[in-house]
């Protein structure tokens, strides 16, 4: 009883990590508008803002399984708090001396933290309990993952985007000191929250060092990468990660050049309850010129989906093969595609919406399949598959390059392959022991 006891703890604080670093990636992006005017970037040097996260996902997976395996979990977590803490320390100096390098610099750090927090709690809570019951633990962390990502736009508008940010023309036309004063003033807007954020992070950091977590796995791994590399189905894990990161950002990152393309604007104006969720954002002050804000209420849609589904997944892994729920949301997904290509409307719009909602559980699944079994290679694993989220950073780009080369709906084939190889790896799964 104590054990159970001791293992509920642990997986409520390991679940805090879960929805902390989906609150902070979102919330980032709400600094992106600040960015432009604050260091008068281009749309190319504020993108750069996601190239660093997903750079640090790269570069630093595989070294922060090495020294997982060195220092040990518990250890391995108050780490990855402690360097998330100091990035967002950086954000002070980069926005009072408004030099964009620092920045760059602070986000790569706090991508850097939140790099070591996944390789060591993923795995971490996949052995907090019986091999069977991996998958729904999982997902039920990542569930609140996607809460942290749903609940951050909020508070990034509240807090970061609460005031009406001035265009460069605006800001030339100042004086001095009205231009020194507004800087000052928007300087101060990216500085309290990640102020406040490295004060709580340091905080949790704290607990963590009190808690007594479990020693489920050795303190030491003896496993190496030329064994990890042996193991085919953690591979093939590795490239199920690759393709689920890469689809489920694409898909996101162009659905309202999507609906734009498609015309829906007028379609969801004339729709009245379309209209009404559109007119109720709208309607608290934000400007649509083009269109843009009344297709972009839906993203949302896309998004929450995936905190939905996840609640729901943990339960379904729990009572079915997860491989096999894993290859029935991505043959679900498969057709959801297909049928926003072939379709047009508010059709098109709710299929390639619902997409999110079957995005939910692949992350948590794949990765738990992927380590199954590994023993004390799990951190090395971990290191493999969290090195394989870059996917995020190539495969957008190239749905982009397809775009413009035969249009929005035609390129989505190529995201269907995506989709196509994470259903193989979930049937593979399902149908016969980990090899």
């Amino acid at each position: 009883m104590a054990a159970n006891n001791n293992y509920r703890s642990s997986f409520i604080l390991l679940t805090v990590l879960f929805f902390l670093w989906g609150f902070i990636t979102v919330l980032v992006d709400s600094l992106i508008p600040r960015l432009r005017e604050l260091f008068t970037l281009s749309y190319f040097q504020a993108g750069l803002v996601q190239f660093a996260f997903f750079g640090a996902y790269f570069l630093l997976s595989l070294p922060a399984s090495y020294i997982l395996s060195k220092i040990g979990y518990k250890r391995g977590i108050i780490l990855g708090l402690l360097t998330m803490a100091t990035g967002c320390l950086l954000f002070y100096p980069a926005a009072s001396y408004r030099v964009f390098g620092i920045f760059m610099l602070a986000y790569f750090i706090l991508a850097g933290g939140m790099t070591i927090l996944q390789v060591a709690a993923n795995p971490y809570v996949a052995v907090l309990g019986s091999e069977d019951g991996a998958s729904s633990r999982l997902n039920l962390s990542q569930a609140f993952n996607s809460l942290g990502t749903a609940i951050a736009p909020a508070v990034g508008a509240l807090f970061i985007l609460s005031d009406t940010i001035k265009t460069e023309a605006e800001i030339a036309d100042l004086s001095g000191t009205a231009k020194d004063a507004y800087l000052a003033t928007e300087a101060s807007a990216v500085q309290d929250p990640f102020i406040g954020l490295a004060v709580f992070i340091v905080f949790i950091a704290g607990i963590f060092f009190f808690a007594k977590l479990p020693k489920l796995i050795n303190e030491t791994s003896t496993g190496t990468y030329t064994e990890a590399f042996k193991q085919k189905n953690l591979m093939l894990g590795v490239l199920g990660i690759f393709f689920y990161v890469g689809a489920e950002v694409a898909i996101g990152s162009y659905l309202v050049n999507y609906f734009l393309d498609m015309n829906l604007v007028e379609t969801i104006k004339k729709s009245s309850l379309m209209s009404t969720i559109a007119e109720s954002i709208l309607n608290s002050g934000l400007t649509d010129k083009d269109g843009k804000a009344v297709v972009g209420v839906f993203v949302t849609f896309y998004w929450s989906g995936a905190m939905i589904g996840r609640f729901i997944g943990s339960y379904l892994t729990k009572i079915m093969k997860p491989g096999k729920v894993l290859g029935i949301f991505a043959t679900v997904a498969i057709v959801l595609i297909a049928i926003s290509i072939s379709t047009t409307g508010l059709v098109s719009m709710w299929s390639i919406l619902a997409v999110g909602l079957f995005n939910s559980i692949m992350f948590p699944t794949i990765f738990t399949l992927a380590i199954d079994g590994l023993g004390q290679l799990k951190p090395k694993a971990s290191g493999l598959l969290c090195t394989a989220i870059v996917g995020g950073a190539i495969i957008p780009p190239a749905y982009g390059y397809f775009t413009d080369w035969v249009g929005f709906k035609t390129a989505l084939i190529f995201i269907i392959f995506c989709y196509g190889y994470i259903m193989y790896y979930g049937y593979r799964n399902s149908k016969h022991a980990t090899v």
